[in-house]
């Protein structure tokens, strides 16, 4: 996710390379990353917390006490903390920062790595309008982004757009399926199934149309897409949907520190 930040980033002119550092651990990836990239790349991550105006959090869930530990004496009134770790709460990450610093939280999703990407933010007890109006734009740069007025919103974001495109991605495999189980080749079968779902995404963001208003425009009476559709209801399909994330979005809490 920090990779297709930075791609993003740079593709849009909102920053150049000398603009951007990197705080890496493995010299491997060092090398990766300015090569890939041409930016700056450091192994110290305090150097980058105490040398810059916004501070991307692109750590696990996992190491991120052992991160903010190593940046807390970095941490400046004008820096902005921006955290796209899953789960770790605002007030944990205010907390390990001396109780003062400026926190956004972001819940991004994996199509931002094709500049596709849906971005949810909340901010911190400290963070400002402007702070979010400049998270905004950073993620703006890899797909669309909004901001939610309250964090606990963003369980429910993780279960829709951050759970989601694996829910579309089982949804693809399942037509592939039905296109080979009806007589057509691999290759066929999935590159109708790609299209027929970038197709119908795009319906729905352009005709300003409701999912309800255009899946009746293509179920005509006694019709292959009705019998389909019957199919499809007979096994409570819109019910597993919607349980899908609620489900995501129940995990979402428990997993919450």
């Amino acid at each position: 996710m920090a990779g297709a930040l930075i791609r993003g980033l740079l593709a849009s002119g909102s920053y150049r390379g000398t603009d951007i550092w990197v705080a890496e651990k493995l010299a491997a990836q060092r090398r990766r990353i300015v090569r890939s990239f041409h930016v700056g790349v450091t192994q110290a991550n305090v150097q980058v917390a105490a040398s810059s105006d916004i501070v991307i959090l692109a750590v696990k869930p996992q190491i991120m006490h052992e991160v903010l530990a190593e940046i807390r004496s970095g941490v400046r009134p004008a820096t902005l903390f921006v955290s796209i770790a899953a789960g770790v709460r605002l007030r944990r990450i205010e907390e390990a920062l001396g109780g003062k610093a400026r926190v956004v939280r972001v819940m991004p999703n994996t199509p931002a790595l094709v500049g596709r990407g849906m971005s949810v933010i909340a901010r911190g007890r400290h963070a400002s309008a402007r702070d979010e109006a400049r998270t905004l734009a950073i993620f703006r740069a890899v797909g669309d982004a909004v901001a939610v007025p309250r964090e606990p919103m963003l369980d429910a974001v993780t279960g829709l757009s951050g759970s989601g495109p694996a829910f579309v991605y089982l949804f693809a495999e399942g037509l592939i399926a039905g296109g080979r189980a009806a007589g057509l080749s691999q290759k066929l079968a999935e590159r109708l199934a790609y299209q027929t779902i970038e197709g119908a995404a795009a319906m729905m963001q352009q005709t300003g149309r409701s999912p309800a208003d255009l899946r009746e425009m293509v179920s005509s009476p006694g019709g292959t897409t009705l019998a389909g559709l019957a199919h499809l209801q007979s096994r409570r399909f819109r019910q597993a949907a919607m349980g899908a994330v609620t489900a995501a979005t129940a995990r979402s809490r428990e997993l919450g520190v």
